[in-house]
């Protein structure tokens, strides 16, 4: 199973601070601690430049949040931070596919539950068909779009992880009906992060089995130009899932060796693009044997 490369960060180390929280407070206080939390870490670990670090630390964090979602498991929010942890974690560090199916299945547990919590229509959504999926959409509204990108999220981590199983990517066309609608009620506040992964939906399954590489392809392109080529993971995703499904040799090895010239210490964007240079160098050494 490929490496995925699914949007890397949002994660932890756990401040001494946080310990300190009694689960027993009230449930605002302690949905605001968590998400406060959540939101405060994101910039210092997105800016990490030692992923051990982060792989090393997670585990704790991940853990902390379990404990707020056994205290109040019905709060939207907190099992929001929890989805979003777990599919990063299970998708980026998760080393064997066991580990990452467990990791990616809590997440999507997690984010499931914190959209049936806010939206009753979605409680029915793993017994759906597309039809009545896609019906449900239209009830979610720009409030919301935070809490669908989310769902959106773990559910990639989630099928990237089964990619084996064929029942899991009978699932990628609802995914793409979800990642549309969010584009379309998100207006200004889009998570640009959603371009890289319609590319990486378009791009799971063959032509043959309904991928759409020139779409994805486009979807990339969008992905670079929304952060002016700041995001390194864009042009990995780019060349994993495109140049090398379609065997254009001359687009890989340029977007991977931009990669790896590039400089990573972009705000925001410093240990995904760490990442992404490790991977690119990887792929890089690997070229003459699979093209």
């Amino acid at each position: 199973m490929e490496g995925v490369g699914v949007r890397r960060v949002m994660k932890r180390i756990l401040p001494i601070l946080l310990l300190g929280l009694s689960l027993s407070a009230c449930s605002t206080l302690v949905s605001s601690a968590a998400t406060g939390l959540s939101d405060n870490l994101s910039m210092a670990i997105l800016n990490q430049d030692d992923p051990e670090l982060v792989r090393a630390g997670a585990p704790s964090y991940l853990l902390l949040l379990d404990s707020f979602i056994e205290g109040s498991p019905d709060d939207a929010a907190i099992l929001s931070a929890g989805a979003t942890l777990y599919a990063t974690y299970g998708a980026v560090f998760a080393e064997d596919e066991v580990r990452a199916s467990r990791l990616t299945t809590r997440a999507r547990r997690y984010a499931l539950t914190a959209m049936c919590e806010s939206y009753a229509p979605s409680c029915a959504w793993p017994d759906s068909t597309y039809d009545e999926f896609v019906a449900t959409l239209d009830g979610i509204g720009p409030r919301k779009a935070e809490l669908l990108y989310t769902y959106g999220f773990a559910s990639l981590a989630f099928l990237r992880a089964h990619s084996a199983d064929w029942n899991s990517l009978a699932e990628l066309p609802q995914i793409e009906a979800l990642f549309n609608h969010y584009l379309n009620i998100s207006g200004d506040e889009v998570n640009g992060s959603v371009y890289t992964y319609m590319g990486i939906l378009l791009t799971l399954r063959p032509p043959a089995l309904g991928g759409e590489p020139e779409r994805a392809r486009e979807y990339f392109e969008k992905a670079i130009a929304e952060t002016a080529g700041d995001d390194l993971s864009a042009k990995v995703e780019f060349a994993k899932g495109y140049a090398k499904l379609l065997y254009e040799r001359e687009l890989h090895d340029r977007l991977l060796t931009e990669v790896t010239a590039a400089d990573p210490y972009k705000d925001g964007f410093v240990l995904s693009n760490i990442m992404a240079q490790e991977e690119a160098a990887v792929l890089l050494a690997e070229a003459d044997d699979y093209f």
